[in-house]
């Protein structure tokens, strides 16, 4: 007997009925845990609406004469202060028809509907997998009884929004709605396709773009049927502002991040008067200046509504004008393309090699990819772009070792004034058939003992969106947790603040330019000595990205840094 579902539980806009909704359950990256963490200190302070909490950062100045380095350990307090409150968070997103974008919405609604779907491996639920926040483990401690380590979700250290509860807007400059714009990506399976898209057409067509033909690609133009009419850049930004508040109005949020996930444009220059302070950058906006990038501009009407704004590609967005009015408005910007797949691995794989006592002698990386980024990338100025951001990766692993790497030449120029590095290829070619499912080849030559050589190859295939995919959700609900963070250092009396440039966000970004890692310690905090900003180097290193990730959410709550120590294993 066929079995009989009642009339009421079919209708055209609900997720469509099946035998599996009620049988698969939620995934454990997708649950609700309305229990956070409860610390146990005369350090951690718990109010109806704040954790406040004080940490010692434990550090050491080092002092350098005649080959003798002289260390001076150093204790600095702070308090953290958090608002417990999570707002009603929106995400408007700069290319949200693409790839990315259809493919966030889409996924975000199957978790929020609980649907599930067939593939040919057998039934699929959704999930929040990829996810540093929602899909991986940080160690708060040991249980006394059994000495067992104890790992919680990294969502569950601080109150973070739930990315089922993002409201979803944006803007692109292709009109088309946002369900033919799913299916026009080919990256979800079919049957997941047909259950969602009754939901993902509620959202109607992305809102228009700004489309300056210069930035990107020629063969963009196809696609350009949805774009802010005119040529005045100042009426572009006052348009973008007011798309802003409306949204933010319509539904009644109380955070709104602007996140670009749109096309890589090339690069813009870098003009004294232009782009170089912010004055100058809002003057140049006025005068329609042709060195003024679509993302610049996006950047610059998030930063004066008082909204976050994330990059989420490798052109220079941010220039030195974009910095100053964040700084000067206190307005918070961060990321500089996403770190998802080939780099990732190679800010791993490097560093691990280096760490061994490994010279790297050359790294030599090939893709390709099928999808519109792709096809993007296939002109030369956006490819520049993208070579930049991921070549860059390694070099603060090399800086560390200068037993393997001979030092930078003061005085000297070229190659020798920056000093020795592995020789640094990319190479990126467009193959439409392969889609969304993107082709990375590395070799990594390196040297070994005694003149030996080794020789790593990696083959690593992958669907590009649905590693980026997740990415854009953590930056979006880690930015939104920094947006409640404040701070106090000693002698302070007023909590502050976190320094405009959220250099935490790097951890899912490539890289940041020296200018965007300005911060006090490295948990990036904001440091007053005579008005000036202290600046640290570059830091690309994914483990240490992510151990100053755990131990500023840590610190939040009164907790010690990471520690592999394990003393109490150890002495006995």
């Amino acid at each position: 007997m066929s079995l009989q579902l009642p009339a009421t539980s079919s209708s055209g806009y609900n997720t469509p009925d099946s035998e599996l909704e009620s049988i698969v359950p939620v995934h454990p990256t997708a649950v609700r845990r309305p229990n956070y963490i409860i610390v146990q200190s005369e350090n951690t302070v718990y109010t109806d609406n704040h954790i406040t909490a004080k940490y010692l950062n434990r550090g050491a100045d080092v002092v350098v004469s005649d080959g003798q380095f002289t260390v001076m350990p150093t204790v600095k307090p702070y308090e953290f202060q958090t608002v417990r409150k999570v707002g009603k968070t929106g995400l408007m997103m700069i290319g949200m028809g693409g790839n990315n974008g259809s493919t966030l919405c889409a996924t975000i609604l199957a978790n929020r509907h609980q649907m599930s779907w067939h593939t040919k491996e057998g039934v699929q639920q959704p999930n929040y997998i990829g996810s540093v926040l929602r899909a991986s483990t940080v160690r708060i401690g040991t249980e006394p009884g059994t000495g067992k380590e104890v790992h919680v979700p990294i969502s569950d250290v601080l109150p973070m929004v739930h990315p089922n509860d993002l409201v979803l807007g944006g803007w692109d400059i292709s009109g088309l709605p946002m369900d033919k714009a799913m299916e026009r990506a080919k990256v979800l399976d079919y049957d997941l396709q047909r259950q969602v898209k009754p939901h993902i057409a509620l959202l109607g067509s992305p809102l228009p773009s700004i489309y300056y033909p210069d930035f990107i690609a020629a063969n963009q133009e196809a696609r350009a049927d949805n774009v802010v009419p005119g040529t005045d850049k100042q009426a572009h930004l006052e348009h973008i502002r007011a798309d802003i508040r409306r949204f933010k109005a319509e539904n009644q949020l109380d955070r709104a991040i602007i996140f670009w996930t749109a096309n890589t444009e090339r690069y813009s220059d870098l003009i004294t008067g232009v782009n170089d302070t912010a004055d100058n950058l809002l003057a140049s906006i006025k005068n329609s200046h042709s060195e003024v990038s679509p993302s610049t501009l996006f950047a610059v009407a998030a930063i004066l509504e008082g909204e976050p704004f994330v990059n989420g590609a490798p052109q220079n967005t941010f220039v030195p004008g974009v910095i100053a009015l964040a700084e000067r408005e206190n307005s918070f910007i961060g990321g500089d393309d996403l770190k998802s797949g080939q780099t990732k691995l190679k800010s791993v794989l490097a560093e691990f090699l280096v760490n061994a006592g490994i010279k790297p002698l050359s790294i030599a990386s090939y893709n390709h990819l099928g999808n519109n980024d792709g096809h993007n990338l296939s002109a030369e100025p956006q490819f520049k772009s993208k070579e930049i951001s991921k070549s860059s990766v390694v070099d603060d692993m090399v800086d560390a070792n200068r037993l393997l790497y001979k030092p930078p030449v003061p005085g000297a120029k070229g190659k020798v004034a920056k000093g020795e590095h592995p020789d640094h290829i990319v190479v990126i070619k467009y193959v439409p058939a392969v889609g969304d499912s993107k082709r990375a080849i590395d070799e990594y030559y390196s040297e070994i003992f005694c003149g030996g050589r080794q020789t790593i190859n990696i083959f690593n295939e992958c669907e590009d969106s649905l590693l980026a995919t997740p990415l854009i959700l953590d930056l979006t609900i880690l930015t939104e947790l920094l947006t409640r963070v404040k701070y106090r250092g000693d002698g302070q009396t007023e909590f502050a603040p976190l320094y405009p440039v959220l250099s935490l966000l790097s951890y899912m970004c490539k890289r940041l330019s020296l200018s965007l890692v300005k911060h006090l310690f490295s948990l990036v905090v904001l440091h007053h000595t005579n008005s000036t900003f202290i600046g640290t180097d570059v830091v690309n290193s994914l483990g240490r990205q992510r151990n100053a990730l755990e131990s500023f959410l840590k610190a939040c709550i009164g907790l010690e840094g990471n520690s592999d120590l394990l003393l109490e294993t150890r002495i006995w």
